[in-house]
């Protein structure tokens, strides 16, 4: 089995690049994690993935100031000496431009902590918690230039209980997280996903609505 080549970007620990190094152990996984980039030295997750015998790269974003697009391509570059055939943002916390995106296209995934369209952006727990929502949980999608809204292909849920905090509602939320992203490589690297009018769509079937599913505890 060839096995795609991928990088997880990230910017911090690393919690979702760890479960994705996880979920590649397996030889039967159809993606190998070749290289983890981060955009910051003292990323955290870069140790986590040394210890695990996987390649790592800094781009500094500091170095290149207000100038995205340079970042970008020097991230660019990096990635095509690694030979990567797709890209995993694993808290990543930099805006990418529009042609980045453009040369990943249908090949960067990202997860997100809600359940889009709901909660796009940064805080999502507490506007949950703040809207009463009865159900919350977790995005894998495609990387657009527009911010979380990208074609979704999987989502995960949790019930939000009444004596919901940021903190446990958030601990629920990220395992769901480590769950679906390597669910969602593996969709993608097998070539079970299309994109149809802006849509995901799994082996031909829709993605399912996660709100619809009974929500885990």
């Amino acid at each position: 089995m060839s096995r795609k080549r991928v990088a997880v970007l990230i910017s911090g620990r690393g919690s979702n690049m760890a479960a994705l190094i996880e979920a590649a152990k397996d030889k039967h996984y159809p993606a190998g994690i070749a290289l983890v980039m981060s955009n910051r030295p003292d990323a955290g997750g870069l140790a986590t993935a040394s210890e695990a015998g996987i390649e790592t790269q800094v781009v500094d974003h500091k170095q290149f100031g207000k100038d995205r697009a340079a970042f970008d391509t020097a991230m660019q570059k990096v990635l095509e000496a690694y030979s990567i055939e797709l890209v995993c943002l694993a808290g990543f916390m930099r805006l990418l431009s529009s042609g980045f995106v453009a040369q990943w296209n249908e090949r960067m995934l990202n997860i997100h902590p809600a359940l889009l369209p709901a909660f796009k952006g940064l805080d999502t727990h507490k506007r949950a918690l703040d809207a009463s929502a009865e159900v919350h949980g977790a995005t894998v999608h495609f990387v657009v230039p527009e911010m979380d809204a990208g074609p979704v292909i999987v989502q995960g849920a949790v019930t939000v209980h009444t004596d919901d905090t940021e903190q446990t509602l958030s601990a629920r939320v990220l395992a769901v997280e480590h769950r679906i992203y390597p669910q969602a490589l593996r969709l993608v690297s097998e070539g079970r996903v299309r994109v149809v009018d802006g849509k995901c769509l799994i082996d031909g079937a829709p993605v399912p609505d996660a709100t619809a599913l009974t929500p885990a505890p």
